[in-house]
């Protein structure tokens, strides 16, 4: 006889269970998520043999089943490492209006030339993806619509049609009758899915499933949702730009960090393969507080320019502003400016940004916004042609960063003449050890001959192992 059953509490956010209640989640530490999710089952004994099937030797498993099928835009197979593999879940991310549903409708087009395809829409009627279809010109007869809120229905709707791609837009949108609470709930959300992705395993259906986000750009929901999936992509862009960039935070068949870039248009929305040029500003002559660096996104390199504004306040407290660039690294930037090279900002405003509404969080940028708040401090422009990347450490130094040849390569391509890097940056990145500066605080330091690098043709390479050596090269 099986031991009898007792209630089970499980937490809202991480799914962490517990046989009594809490206020604090165990795992996670959040307060006020824990509740109870019924009666747990008597345990029962198992039969022997009862598996879905046997263990094998995993060389004897089947490596095809896992490959990954082209959607037919170029950009999003990037970031999904080839394409849709059968029986993946994909759980995309985004603001309201950023463009999602185009970019998923446009794919569901490209993939029903080959293969069955079908959208459920919550949110909207299937009139109005109608229109967006005729729009985009994404018309096509293996094509299927449907718009259900209900779990069941959606189920039923797979059951006859039979597809290769599953669509759900969005996941927030579906209620199970047979979990309580409200449609978007934490429950609800985390009944449908595991159904979706129990579904798709079974029937071997690639499922994309479309996300809500809170006011903080996290997803909206259970976090449980996020280990639930296969792959995690954000969708990220300004509202004022056409400018779309999809990130992968999550895959378990492909690379991580990899970005994709869009153009949202009224016709629909366009792949970018080459997106170096949209982060990077068109002056006739030099600017102060302007300079360009190379970052890396996935396995794409991308010029971007960082600019800063520095300005006397009356303000007691000066501002610190910054857009498209991580707070802590410029606060970090600016403390080096002020402490080892001697500069007063704390009575000026200080102002960074980044062109395109690109996001830097690269730690190869610290070398250019430093340029960049010098340049503006003192009114001056740095060399035309020239780019900038290594981190900075606190003590002044400079840090190697990865892939540096990849780095000046496309700066070489797109026509910069030169750049600054860490030393040893074309040793393979092997570090050097930084002198010591000299006593009362001067700086010894060392001149370097330009170097060329055969892997970037017509670039001058000048190293510097401190950010003084870096600024003296740049006069």
């Amino acid at each position: 006889m099986g031991k009898a059953a007792r209630p089970a509490y499980r937490c809202a956010e991480c799914g962490w269970t517990t046989v009594k209640w809490v206020g604090r989640c165990g795992e996670c530490q959040a307060w006020g998520t824990v509740e109870e999710v019924g009666a747990r089952p008597a345990t029962t004994a198992v039969k022997p043999g009862a598996v879905s099937a046997p263990a094998r030797p995993i060389g004897e498993v089947a490596a095809d089943t896992a490959q990954a099928s082209p959607t037919g835009i170029s950009e999003l197979d990037r970031v999904l490492g080839g394409g849709l593999v059968p029986g993946a879940v994909v759980l995309i991310a985004g603001e309201p209006g950023i463009g999602k549903s185009t970019l998923l409708l446009d794919a569901a087009a490209h993939v029903a030339r080959r293969e069955t395809v079908l959208y459920v829409t919550g949110e909207e009627s299937a009139g109005q993806v109608r229109m967006r279809a005729d729009r985009i010109g994404a018309i096509e007869d293996r094509l299927y619509l449907a718009a259900e809120t209900d779990l069941a229905a959606v189920l039923t709707h797979i059951e006859k049609v039979q597809p290769s791609l599953l669509i759900i837009d969005s996941v927030q949108t579906i209620a199970s009758a047979e979990a309580t609470g409200v449609p978007g709930g934490v429950t609800q959300v985390r009944e449908v899915a595991a159904t979706m992705v129990r579904v798709a395993k079974e029937r071997s259906m690639a499922t994309v499933l479309v996300g809500h986000v809170t006011k903080d750009g996290t997803i909206a929901g259970p976090r449980v949702l996020e280990h639930l999936v296969d792959v995690v992509l954000h969708f990220e862009g300004d509202r004022n730009s056409r400018l779309r960039m999809v990130r992968a935070v999550k895959n378990r068949f492909g690379p991580v960090d990899e970005v994709g870039c869009f153009d949202l248009h009224e016709h629909g929305i366009t792949g970018i393969a080459d997106p170096s040029g949209l982060f990077v500003s068109r002056h006739a002559e030099p600017v102060p507080g302007t300079c360009i660096t190379v970052t890396i996104e996935g396995t794409r390199p991308i010029l971007a320019e960082v600019q800063a504004l520095v300005g006397p306040t009356e303000a007691p407290q000066p501002r610190r502003t910054s857009s498209g660039l991580d707070a802590y690294r410029v606060a970090m930037v600016l403390a080096v400016i002020e402490r080892r090279l001697q500069s007063r900002l704390s009575r000026l405003d200080v102002f960074t940004a980044t062109v395109g509404g690109i996001r830097l969080t690269d730690p190869a940028v610290d070398l250019a916004l430093l340029f960049a708040v010098v340049s503006a401090a003192g009114n001056a422009a740095l060399p035309r042609g020239l780019v900038a990347l290594g981190e900075v450490g606190l003590a002044g130094e400079l840090r190697p960063v990865r892939d540096v040849r990849r780095r000046l390569a496309e700066a070489a391509r797109l026509g910069f003449t030169q750049a600054v890097v860490p030393a040893g940056s074309l040793e393979d990145g092997v570090p050097r050890l930084e002198r010591p500066p000299a006593k009362g605080g001067a700086v010894a330091l060392r001149r370097t001959a330009p170097q060329t690098a055969p892997f970037a043709p017509g670039l001058k390479v000048l190293e510097a192992e401190n950010i003084w050596e870096a600024l003296s090269h740049i006069g």
